[in-house]
């Protein structure tokens, strides 16, 4: 392995042991529940989830999991969201 591609891996890791620096604008990404699988996904700041219950709430249980999953690296969220996800 050449030193550029060392010096690289060597970024890379150090990336990803500050979470903070990444910040997610839009994605997509399917939930398997434990009913059924719930396509969600994240745009401009807003969930979307294609569940009833988000539907009515504007949350979820496939959204909320999410949040837990990726942490920093989302930006701050509206106050909708309970502050114990």
């Amino acid at each position: 392995m050449d030193s550029g591609m060392i010096g690289k891996i060597e970024k890379a890791k150090r990336y990803a042991e500050q979470p903070d620096r990444i910040v997610f604008q839009e994605f997509k990404v399917t939930v398997n529940g434990d009913h059924d699988t719930h396509l969600v996904s994240f745009s401009n700041g807003e969930w979307s989830c294609d569940c009833g219950f988000f539907a009515k709430r504007g949350l979820c249980s496939h959204t909320m999991a999410l949040e837990r999953v990726l942490g920093v690296m989302l930006p701050a969220m509206r106050e909708a969201i309970p502050s114990t996800v």
